[in-house]
């Protein structure tokens, strides 16, 4: 492209951008269309539920279970930052979305990510204080000390990701089409014809603190939790086993399908179908929502049994 050329793009700011993943369907376009809204609905049935469920039980209000509630809630906010334009783009026949929007989807996406991460760190914090310091959990994990580590958890994502938006609202770019079904702020980096430098170290300090940090704090907390069990009571052992296999299972879903999600984006997989790609790219946002609720609901007898007698009593 000549300089000439690149400058006239420079000049034009960018209004709207093209989601370029999406590919003609036919006469499957609404039976996707079908599939995908069943998925949100069971999504936000199944997270609702249970947050309805911790707050008005008062036996609920314990650390874990409001930490759980966090964790649920962070599930419908990165669920409602996909569903509902990937639900219009399904049925569009021309796959646009506005600048503002784009940027709005990327800081749910990014917050959801990173949100999920910290909200299973604290609670493994938490299940390490509760098995390796009994005596100490209830005045080492007060009230306060779970509301404030809630608070720093969500405001921490929102304020980190909303300077990864800012430094690429600035970017000048060379075209506005990105090759996925939803907006994604590394895509729009590829795109820029200005400099990437801040962009692109800001990133990897962000992706280092997002990711790497909440599990090496997860990591550290196990060994521990690992060390008290070998050493304990059988007693010890069954309390620790019923209390982190469903937050083990989440973590391995969720890093797994980070992991998907950061291999099909930073290598070239032209040679992997394209809905295989696709299903990479939409498996953190759309199995990690509904698997959570799955998973606690029957893993933590609490709250399987008011779940089942809820249901019991409807009927």
């Amino acid at each position: 492209m000549t300089d000439q050329r690149r400058m006239m793009i420079n000049s034009t700011q960018v209004s709207y951008f093209i989601l370029g993943a999406y590919f003609d369907t036919g006469q499957f376009q609404y039976l996707f269309f079908m599939i995908v809204m069943l998925l949100y609905l069971l999504i936000l049935c199944a997270n609702v539920l249970l947050i309805v469920i911790i707050c008005v039980n008062r036996s609920l209000h314990e650390p874990m279970y409001l930490f759980l509630c966090s964790l649920f809630v962070n599930e419908l906010y990165g669920s409602t930052g996909l569903f509902p334009l990937l639900l219009v783009q399904i049925l569009s026949d021309v796959h646009t979305v506005s600048a503002s929007l784009c940027f709005l989807q990327i800081f749910c996406v990014y917050s959801y990510a990173s949100g999920e991460f910290f909200n299973l760190a604290v609670m493994s914090y938490d299940r390490y204080l509760a098995i390796c310091y009994p005596l100490q959990y209830n005045t080492q994990m007060s009230f306060n000390k779970v509301a404030m580590l809630i608070a720093a958890v969500w405001f921490y994502n929102w304020l980190t990701v909303a300077v990864t938006i800012s430094l690429s609202a600035r970017l000048q770019l060379c075209g506005n089409i990105i090759s996925k079904v939803y907006c994604d702020n590394y895509f729009i980096v590829k795109l820029a014809c200005s400099d990437t430098t801040v962009n692109n170290i800001y990133g990897l300090i962000g992706t280092g603190l997002a990711v790497c940090a909440p599990l090496f704090l997860i990591l550290y907390t196990y060994m521990r939790i690992l060390k008290v069990c070998f050493s304990g009571s059988k007693q010890t052992r069954q309390k620790a086993v019923s209390t982190c296999t469903p937050h083990l299972a989440s973590l391995l879903n969720f890093t797994f399908g980070t992991f998907f999600e950061v291999l099909q984006s930073r290598f070239n997989m032209s040679n992997v179908p394209n809905t295989l790609r696709i299903f990479l790219s939409l498996y953190f946002l759309t199995c990690q929502p509904l698997f959570n609720p799955v998973m606690y609901g029957l893993k933590l007898s609490k709250i399987y049994i008011l779940c089942k007698n809820l249901f019991c009593w409807k009927s």
